[in-house]
C-alpha cells in the first residue's frame, strides 16, 4: 500500500494562494471606468460591511474546525446542521462550477494580447471549427491539463497557485511603481483631478446616477471580494493551523482591501476620464488593456519618448498587463478546480458517494471527483460553444442562473455563524466575535446587504420587464438547493439501511 502524501502548507504559501483566488487587478479599472474615484468609497464600504467581517467569520470557522477536510459544508453541518449544509453546499459548489465555465474564455483573451497585442480569438481556427467552437475545445483541452496537473498533489497545487499570486503581486507592485513615477514627472498632478467631495461620491458615467445604480455596483464591489470562503478546505492541511490560518484570512482580508482602493485612486495618475472612456471601443472587457495602454503612452510622453516610442511603450505596458494577469488567472485556476470540491466531496458523508468518489490518490487528492467536476465542465463547455445559436442562450442561462446562486452560499455561511457560535461542543483557539450582540449585530447587517443585492437584481428585472430572465435567475438557487436536498434525503435513506442492517446483523449473530 503506497503513502499517501502529507505535506503541509505554509502562511506564505496559503496568503498567496487567498490573493490569487480573491483579488483580481482589473476589477480596479472596471471600477475606475465604472464609477471613477468613487469606486473608493464603494469598495471600502463592501469591505467594512461584507469582506472584513465574513473573512473574520471564515477565520473562527477554519480555526475550531480546522482538523476537518469538509470546509464549507463542514462549517455548515457544525452549525446549521447536516441538511443545510447539503443544500448551501450544494449551491455552493454549482455556483464555482458555473463560474469557470463562464470565466474560462477570459485565459484565451489575455494569451491573445499577450501575443498580438490585441484580442485576435474571433479569427483563431482549428481545422473546421469556427472561432465559439475552437475556444470551446481549448478550454475544455485546458480544463484537463490543470485537473491532471492538481491530481498531482497539494505541493503542485500551492506551487502554482503560489505562481499565479506572484505574478498578480508583480503586476500590482509594476503598476504602482509605474504610477507613482509618473505622479513625480507630473508635480503630483492628476490626470483626473479630484474635486471633492463630488468626486468621491458620484460617478462620471452619466448612467450610474441612479440609486439602483449605485446599489448595482455595491453589490460588484461585494463579488470583487468573493472567494476567500474556498480556502477553508486548506485549513486541515497548513502547518500550525490554529494560528496561521486565521492570521492569513485576516491579513489577506485586509491588504486585499487596501490595495483595491489604492488602485482606483493610481488609475486617476495616467487617466483622464473623459479622454480614456468618451472614445469608441472601451467596454467592461477591454477596459484594464485601454487603462495599461494609456499609462504606457502617458509615461513615455513624460520622458520624451515622441509619439512613435510613446506608442510602442503603450504597446509593450498592454502586453505586460495581459500576460501577468494571464499567469495570475492560470494560478487561480488550480486553486478552484481542487478547493470547492474537495470541500464538498470531502465534507459529505462518505456513504452517500460511490466508494470511489472521495477516494484519495497516492497524493492525497481527490482525484476521482477533480476528474467528474471535469466531465461536468467540459460538457457545459461544450453546450455553450457548440451550440450554434442557441450557445448564447444556454451562456445566458447559465450566468443568470449563477446571480442568486453566487449570493446564497454567503447567506448561509453568514447565517450560520450565530449558531456555530453556540455549539459549545466545539474547540475555539481563535475567537474574535467575543459579545453575542456584537456577531448579531454584523450578521444582520451582511445579511441585509446580502438581500438587498438579491432584492435589487430582480427590482432592476422588473423595471426592465424581464421577467423570463427573472424567473432563471430564481431557478438557479432553487434547482440546486433541491439537488443538495435530494441528496442529504438519498443520504439519510443509505443512512438508515445501513443501521437496520447492522442491527439484523447483531440479532443473527445473538
Amino acid at each position: 500500500m503506497k503513502k499517501i502524501a502529507t505535506n503541509k502548507l505554509t502562511l506564505m504559501s496559503v496568503m498567496l494562494m487567498i490573493f490569487t483566488s480573491t483579488f483580481a487587478f482589473d476589477n480596479t479599472s472596471i471600477a475606475y471606468y465604472t464609477m471613477g474615484y468613487a469606486g473608493i468609497i464603494w469598495y471600502v464600504l463592501a469591505a467594512l460591511l461584507f469582506f472584513v467581517p465574513s473573512s473574520l467569520m471564515f477565520s473562527e470557522y477554519g480555526a475550531s474546525l480546522r482538523n476537518e477536510a469538509g470546509g464549507v459544508f463542514s462549517w455548515l453541518s457544525k452549525s446549521l446542521g447536516t441538511k443545510w449544509a447539503f443544500i448551501g453546499g450544494f449551491v455552493w459548489i454549482a455556483s464555482w462550477i458555473i463560474l469557470i465555465v463562464s470565466t474560462v474564455s477570459k485565459i484565451w483573451i489575455m494569451l491573445s494580447t499577450t501575443i498580438s497585442g490585441a484580442d485576435q480569438t474571433s479569427q483563431w481556427r482549428l481545422g473546421g471549427f469556427n472561432s465559439t467552437e475552437t475556444i470551446g475545445l481549448l478550454s475544455i483541452g485546458f480544463f484537463c491539463i490543470v485537473t491532471f496537473v492538481a491530481t498531482k498533489g497539494l505541493t503542485k497545487v500551492a506551487k502554482l497557485a503560489a505562481v499565479g499570486g506572484i505574478a498578480a503581486v508583480v503586476l500590482t507592485i509594476f503598476f504602482c511603481v509605474a504610477s507613482l513615477v509618473l505622479l513625480a514627472k507630473n508635480g503630483f498632478q492628476l490626470a483626473e483631478p479630484i474635486n471633492l467631495p463630488t468626486s468621491l461620491l458620484k460617478s462620471p458615467r452619466s448612467s450610474y446616477q441612479s440609486l439602483s445604480s449605485i446599489v448595482s455596483f455595491l453589490i460588484f464591489a461585494i463579488y470583487a471580494y468573493a472567494g476567500i470562503e474556498a480556502l477553508g478546505g486548506v485549513s486541515d492541511k497548513m502547518k500550525n493551523s490554529k494560528r496561521n490560518f486565521p492570521l492569513a484570512m485576516a491579513l489577506g482580508a485586509f491588504l486585499i482591501t487596501m490595495i483595491y482602493a489604492l488602485f482606483i485612486f493610481l488609475w486617476g495618475a495616467s487617466a483622464n476620464w473623459s479622454k480614456v472612456f468618451n472614445g469608441s471601443g472601451v467596454n467592461l472587457g477591454n477596459t484594464t488593456y485601454v487603462l495599461m495602454s494609456n499609462l504606457g503612452y502617458s509615461l513615455g510622453q513624460q520622458f520624451s519618448l515622441g509619439t512613435a516610442g510613446a506608442q510602442t511603450l503603450s504597446f509593450w505596458f498592454a502586453r505586460f498587463g495581459s500576460f501577468a494577469m494571464l499567469i495570475s488567472y492560470l494560478g487561480s485556476f488550480f486553486v478552484i478546480v481542487y478547493m470547492p470540491i474537495k470541500s464538498f466531496i470531502l465534507g459529505t458523508p462518505k456513504e452517500l458517494w460511490p466508494k470511489a468518489l472521495p477516494k484519495l490518490n497516492t497524493y492525497g487528492m481527490p482525484a476521482n471527483a477533480m476528474w467528474l467536476q471535469a466531465g461536468v465542465v467540459s460538457v457545459l463547455i461544450a453546450l455553450t460553444s457548440f451550440g450554434g445559436k442557441s450557445a448564447v442562450s444556454f451562456y445566458n442561462v447559465l450566468t443568470l442562473m449563477d446571480n442568486l446562486s453566487s449570493t446564497l452560499p454567503y447567506l448561509f455561511l453568514v447565517t450560520a455563524f450565530p449558531f456555530f457560535k453556540a455549539n459549545t461542543t466545539l474547540e475555539r483557539p481563535f475567537v474574535f466575535y467575543k459579545r453575542k450582540w456584537v456577531y448579531i449585530t454584523v450578521t444582520i447587517v451582511v445579511d441585509l446587504l446580502l438581500m438587498i443585492g438579491v432584492a435589487s437584481t430582480a427590482i432592476s428585472a422588473i423595471s426592465e420587464s424581464q421577467y423570463w430572465n427573472l424567473t432563471l435567475e430564481l431557478i438557479g438557487p432553487l434547482f440546486f438547493g433541491m439537488v443538495g436536498y435530494v441528496l442529504f434525503r438519498l443520504y439519510r435513506k443509505r443512512s438508515a439501511r445501513t443501521l437496520a442492517d447492522a442491527e439484523i446483523s447483531g440479532d443473527f449473530n445473538k
